[in-house]
């Protein structure tokens, strides 16, 4: 990867922070976040701002340019890829390293008494800006709303915002019309006393509205807000994108309610307009904008999570079905791309991004597919140990039988979204990746056969994956699983299993969807991953403390685990009881639609991949 040269680029960042044109005052330090309006993780190319004046291309990251210096914050899962695209303007701060001061920290202590600190209000968040501007006044500074973005000013050939066509999706996939989700949001705000709901986030506003769009690649969403208020909403969107099919699916779904729509633009005013003379609160998510929250007064203004996260988290009957069903195709997808791969790989002309190509063109063979869910990470050896590795011309190289191959992908299917990694070995592992392969396949077990109670929280979890490399001193630098949305974002909350506490987190409950997915990884040699989606699920333990009820994980991908890549005495006989049985489940469940499919090649691979290991 070849760093951007950004030396032209701060230099003209820097002139701005002093223009009067687009500050009041000069500014000592000015904050370019990984954000757009919506807080979204993957990002429309318009909205890219900080990769534009950085070059670092990871979907998570803050860059602060002051007089003298350019920094970037990104946590364990960039590391490598940001070393690689920054160029030497740049200080990387490795975020989750004790040592690393946090952003504020670094500014209360670098800049001189009195600075001012900006950035544009429209992309960074209440939740947010909040505790950095008490951080901030209370060491002598002052963070200020700068209102023209001033990367966009220097991005002259900077994208168009997508308008994109937005379409219905079905009861036979949603499960719940748009009029019993309302229903449901409604006796949430009455017991907040709230006087209309403001939801910001693209992938809430897409479940809502049984809508779906492709304005962010991967992300079948669309730029939009709603307010809902307590017997109608407003819908916001770009009058190029409202068609008499959007029209009709909402009159038809929204029964009772009545609804308007009106420019993606009008947010602000209307706001403006509805924020006078409130009775009761304005509900905003924490995480929406501080352009937007600013408007509300603070005596009205309540800022937490809203309703819709926790009710998108948990999967209704239709979704579940959805869901289980789209991770069967997925597998046969993966089954014969694999097979394909196992089988041509001694050729030398399959790359890494050949290879990719390869495997949505299986993917497309499916039913509903849509298209990935997002970039796949093909990874050959050492490009592996770039968590977030994206194959492109400059650094695609052959899949060859000499080293490790990390694939992690998934798919968008009408009837739910996929995620899953494998990695595989076509020629002969070492004894070392053999050993930290299966120390990550025994975290993955430990994790998926776990037993917990009813609403703790994922992050008590964590430490169960990550148990058997502990033993030997080694990690890995990013959390363990994260929610999945169905025919939504590949990446959602509020749970997830992770080493942080996570802050909205409402405690793991039945028909949640996880990723399971330890690794280990060696900068510079070679990464590997196992990651299943698993279903929350009620167990039955013998006892029930205090009637709380219990559960556990129940593994819906399926896909081989490649028993050559296992140290088979470092797994206890429970272990490998369980990995028969579930490479039977692959069996099973995939034999069948590969069969029907006529994809009789791979339905040998399969075979072969899951023939079971003996017991001791």
């Amino acid at each position: 990867m070849t760093p951007k040269p950004t030396t032209n680029l701060l230099k003209q960042l820097r002139a701005l922070m002093q223009n009067p044109q687009y500050v009041q005052e000069t500014l000592e330090a000015y904050i370019i976040p990984s954000n757009d309006a919506h807080n979204s993780e993957y990002l429309a190319d318009c909205d890219m701002f900080r990769p534009f004046i950085s070059g670092f291309t990871g979907s998570a990251g803050t860059a602060i340019v002051t007089e003298k210096e350019a920094l970037l914050w990104t946590d364990g899962r960039y590391f490598v890829q940001a070393s690689q695209q920054l160029d030497s303007n740049w200080t990387l701060m490795k975020e989750g390293i004790p040592s690393t001061p946090t952003q504020g920290g670094w500014l209360t202590k670098n800049l001189p008494l009195g600075s001012r600190v900006g950035v544009d209000p429209k992309i960074y968040t209440y939740h947010m800006w909040m505790p950095l501007q008490s951080q901030l006044e209370a060491a002598g500074h002052k963070l200020v709303p700068v209102t023209k973005n001033l990367v966009d000013i220097l991005w002259v050939d900077r994208p168009l915002r997508p308008t994109n066509p937005i379409h219905p999706l079905g009861p036979q996939f949603t499960g719940k019309s748009v009029s019993d989700k309302l229903e449901a949001v409604r006796a949430q705000m009455k017991d907040k006393k709230a006087h209309f709901l403001v939801l910001t986030a693209l992938d809430e506003i897409a479940w809502l509205l049984n809508l779906r769009g492709s304005d962010i690649a991967y992300n079948p969403v669309f730029f939009s807000y709603v307010v809902v208020h307590h017997n109608s909403f407003t819908v916001f969107l770009n009058p190029k994108q409202v068609s008499e099919e959007i029209k009709q699916h909402l009159t038809k779904e929204a029964g009772n309610n009545k609804y308007e729509i009106k420019s993606y633009d009008e947010i602000g005013n209307y706001l403006k307009v509805h924020s006078s003379n409130l009775e009761g609160s304005a509900w905003f998510s924490e995480n929406a904008s501080f352009a937007l929250t600013s408007i509300i007064p603070s005596k009205s203004l309540l800022a937490e999570i809203t309703p819709i996260p926790l009710m998108k988290a948990v999967k209704n009957s239709t979704e579940i079905k959805g869901m289980r069903n789209a991770h069967i195709k997925d597998g046969a997808a993966l089954c014969c791309y694999f097979a394909w791969l196992e089988k041509h790989v001694k050729e030398g002309n399959i790359t890494e991004v050949s290879g990719a190509k390869k495997l949505d063109e299986f993917r497309a063979q499916q039913a509903d597919f849509v298209g990935p869910s997002f970039p796949t990470i093909s990874s050959v050896g050492p490009h592996g140990a770039i968590i977030h590795y994206q194959p492109e011309a400059s650094t695609d190289v052959p899949i060859t039988t000499d080293t490790l191959y990390l694939c992690d992908s998934g798919g968008q299917y009408k009837d739910g979204t996929t995620d899953v990694t494998r990695t595989f070995h076509f020629g002969t592992p070492t004894q070392y990746e053999k050993e930290c392969f299966t120390r990550v396949l025994k975290g993955q077990i430990k994790l998926a056969t776990s037993i917990f109670p009813t609403k703790i929280k994922g992050n008590c979890l964590d430490s169960f994956a990550r148990e058997f490399l502990w033993d030997v001193g080694l990690d890995y630098a990013h959390g363990t699983g994260h929610g999945i949305g169905s025919y939504l974002n590949v990446h959602e909350g509020p749970m997830g299993i992770s080493w942080r506490p996570i802050a909205d987190d409402p405690g793991l409950e039945a028909n949640m969807f996880l990723s399971n997915e330890p690794g280990y990884y060696e900068d510079g040699k070679f990464g590997l991953r196992l990651e299943d989606i698993v279903q929350i699920v009620e167990a039955n333990p013998p006892h029930n403390f205090n009637d709380r009820g219990f559960l556990t994980f129940d593994t819906i991908t399926f896909c081989p685990k490649q028993t050559k890549m296992i140290t088979v005495d470092l797994l206890t006989n429970k272990e490998i009881a369980y990995l028969n049985d579930y490479h039977k489940q692959c069996r099973d469940l995939l034999g069948p639609v590969l069969e029907t499919q006529g994809h009789l090649e791979a339905k040998e691979w399969l075979w072969k991949e899951t023939e079971p290991l003996p017991t001791k």
